[in-house]
């Protein structure tokens, strides 16, 4: 009691801390009870809450708190033993509670702070989907209405239709107060108002194409906003204290345009740009959204895609346009072309008619004149009018080959025949010839060269006679060779011909033929001018040489027909000339190629001198013709009838006619016909006359008409004494003779 009294005058303010104390122990206390109350509300009402068994673990370490306290209130007076055991109970309790709590939220902090970022992360992925689900509905919208005005603006490929669309559908869409379009004008300097959507400026306004805005928009693909008073935004009229909406423009490029004008338009517009110009309502608090901006954006495009499509579209029309100018061009150049051809042909086969009807007449007569006996002065200018009216005749044919060679109507007659003979007969038709100008003629044939050939007989003859003909022209003295053989394949290609490409095979063989001369030759330079048509080189024209420039031209002409080439050399004037040709033959023994039904030529020494009593019966409307015909019949001994009409012909015409020659060109006279109407008259062979058309128009048409119709001949005028010998002859043997084009 001493000690406590020595305290107190120590410590006045003892008992007013206690009280404090005891004071705040009782609210510890009561918030430590409370604050359970809550937990089992939170944990009653959570139905997701993952710890509850921690939050039971918390709120008794919180009892037990509030307990310790509690009890901590009687100790601040004199306690019993029992008190102070409870109070060291509930401490230790609460004390073994609190570890065990520390410890268990050691292990459960981590989850709770991985539940609350998933949870941020969540509402951050809530948030972000929900942007992109309004970006989609804006997206869709904005799809919705692009594929809208896509659909209008390509309902039509009409230019003008586009435009005017594109603005009325945007207008609407996005509820505008005014679009306009801007054109740049022919010079590119200017841009011009073409459209606008409500019509109230006059169309035709431009305003410079280098203003810094129309540059800025230029520039960038995109939709741009400008200033409401920009000079391409000015479309309305401002009223009062209004205010204007805002304006927007976007580039329309102008793709790969062609003569595609809108009033005054550049004829090429490529690399240019239209001007698209939107204006929201005046006096509204609207602004334009990204959405919107993007829809402008992919309408400029699709507007210059529809623009690009009209504009090939006008170009196809006009394409097409231009073609069918170019067809019906072309088809009115064919028609007279066909015509003039048909002109052209008329007119060689009248003229071939009536020129070789005169030579007829003149060869006939001077070949019976010759037959008689003459003074060696006639009969030297009977020789004389023989060959002049030979060269005409040559001349003639030439002519008519050339004619045919050039419209491609000129078909070779392929059959067998003997090449040695073709060869042997030039031989015999030049010697004398050269005898006369004393030139020796050596004909040379190769062991190896074929007998039988398949191919056109009277062109490769043609071809022979003509080169070798003008070996012996131009040759004074000398000699002249020919040699032929088959050509072997390192010899057939020519430097100088890159265009003949000849070709072995088994069925066939190249014939080379040189013909050799000693004459006056020709300048290198010159040889190529040899071979067209009318045309001489200048050392041979100043001579005498009697030629038409026709020969060699129409040689190439049938060599390149036959698959060949032709070409002359010579080292110059006086050194001679070799004159070769190349030309593609068949093998007769390989060739599915029959020989054709007729004669080809008559052999000269089974010809009958005369044929007295035949009956000939002779059909000619010309009277010159006719009664030439009719003296080298008589002159051979034949009893001719001669006749002018079908009528005449039809009523004199009998079984004891033997031959009759005819001409089946007559003016308003169908010979083909009235030879069908006699082998109807004359059903047997035997008692029908040998039917022969005596003809100065003869091509294959004309044979094929005349074997068509069951004639047995034909022959081409002009007819001399001795061919008209030979025609009898070969007609009494064979009963056909069909003579070679």
């Amino acid at each position: 009691m001493e000690a406590c009294n020595c305290i107190e005058p120590q410590w006045p303010a003892d008992e007013l801390l206690m009280k404090y104390q005891y004071i705040s122990d009782f609210f510890i206390a009561l918030a430590y009870f409370s604050i359970p109350l809550e937990l089992i509300y939170f944990v009653k009402k959570s139905a997701v809450f993952p710890y509850r068994w921690v939050l039971v673990q918390f709120g008794a370490f919180i009892v037990l708190c509030g307990a310790t306290h509690l009890i901590n209130l009687w100790t601040f007076s004199m306690h019993s033993r029992t008190v102070a055991i409870v109070m060291t109970t509930a401490k230790v309790l609460t004390a073994v509670v609190s570890c065990a709590t520390a410890l268990m939220l050691v292990h459960i902090i981590p989850d709770l702070l991985s539940v609350k970022t998933r949870e941020l992360f969540l509402k951050n992925k809530a948030a972000e989907l929900d942007r992109e689900m309004g970006l989609i509905r804006t997206q869709e919208e904005t799809g919705r209405h692009v594929r809208m005005l896509t659909h209008e603006i390509r309902s039509t490929l009409d230019r003008h239709t586009i435009l005017k669309t594109t603005l009325v559908e945007l207008g609407r869409t996005l509820a505008l107060e005014e679009c306009a379009l801007w054109m740049p004008t022919r010079t590119g300097l200017e841009l011009q108002l073409s459209y606008t959507l409500r019509q109230q400026n006059p169309v035709g306004y431009t305003v410079p194409i280098h203003l810094p805005v129309i540059n800025q928009v230029f520039s960038s693909n995109r939709a741009l906003k400008i200033s409401p008073n920009s000079p391409v935004a000015r479309m309305r009229p401002l009223a009062g204290k209004h205010m204007p909406g805002e304006v927007v423009a976007v580039r329309v490029p102008l793709l790969h345009l062609s003569n595609f004008q809108i009033n005054d338009w550049p004829e090429l517009s490529t690399k240019r740009y239209a001007l698209m110009v939107l204006m929201l309502p005046s006096d509204s608090a609207r602004q334009w959204h990204v959405h919107e901006l993007e829809l402008v954006e992919v309408v400029a495009d699709q507007v210059a895609v529809a623009l690009s499509h009209a504009a090939i579209l006008e170009e196809s029309m006009r394409a097409r346009d231009l073609l069918m100018e170019q067809n019906i061009a072309l088809d009115l150049a064919r028609r007279e072309a066909e015509t003039a051809i048909r002109a052209r042909n008329d007119f060689l086969a009248v003229m071939n008619h009536e020129m070789r009807t005169p030579m007829h007449a003149i060869i006939a007569l001077s070949s019976l004149l010759q037959e008689t006996e003459l003074t060696p002065e006639q009969r030297l200018m009977v020789e004389t009018i023989l060959k002049s009216s030979h060269l005409l005749a040559t001349l003639i044919n030439d002519v008519l080959d050339l004619s045919r060679l050039e419209d491609g109507s000129l078909q070779l007659e392929i059959a067998t025949f003997n090449l040695h003979s073709v060869f042997r007969e030039v031989h015999n038709l030049i010697k004398p010839v050269a005898s006369v100008k004393k030139l020796s003629v050596s004909l040379n044939l190769a062991a190896d060269l074929p007998v039988q050939a398949v191919g056109d007989e009277k062109r490769l003859m043609q071809i022979v006679l003509n080169v070798v003909g003008n070996a012996v022209k131009f040759s004074k003295e000398g000699s002249i060779s020919i040699t032929a053989f088959v050509a072997k394949s390192e010899s057939l290609r020519d430097f100088r011909a890159p265009e003949f490409f000849p070709v072995q095979s088994d069925n066939h063989f190249y014939l080379r033929v040189q013909v050799k001369d000693s004459g006056s030759g020709i300048n290198p330079q010159d040889i190529p001018k040899l071979f067209t048509k009318f045309a001489q080189s200048q050392s041979l024209a100043t001579r005498n040489s009697g030629g038409s420039g026709l020969g060699l031209a129409i040689c190439k002409r049938f060599v390149n027909l036959m698959e060949g080439h032709i070409w002359i050399e010579s080292e110059g004037p006086g050194k001679g000339c070799t004159a070769i040709f190349i030309v593609k033959l068949g093998f007769a023994e390989r060739s599915n190629e029959s020989k054709l039904p007729f004669v080809t030529k008559v052999q000269a020494n089974h010809v009958q001198t005369n044929f007295p009593g035949l009956k000939v019966l002779v059909m000619d409307d010309n009277g010159v013709s006719k009664s030439v015909t009719k003296g080298l019949l008589v002159h051979l001994g034949c009893d001719v009838t001669t006749v002018s009409s079908i009528d005449e012909f039809l009523h004199v015409i009998s079984q004891e006619h033997k031959v009759v020659f005819m001409d089946v060109c007559m003016p308003g006279i169908d010979g083909y016909e009235l030879a069908a109407r006699i082998h109807e008259k004359f059903t047997k062979r035997h008692e029908r006359p040998v039917l022969v058309a005596l003809t100065g128009n003869i091509d294959k048409m004309t044979k094929e008409n005349c074997m068509r119709v069951g004639m047995d001949g034909v022959i081409l005028k002009p007819v001399s004494v001795d061919k008209m010998r030979s025609v009898l002859s070969e007609l009494l043997e064979h009963r056909v003779l069909f003579e070679a084009m």
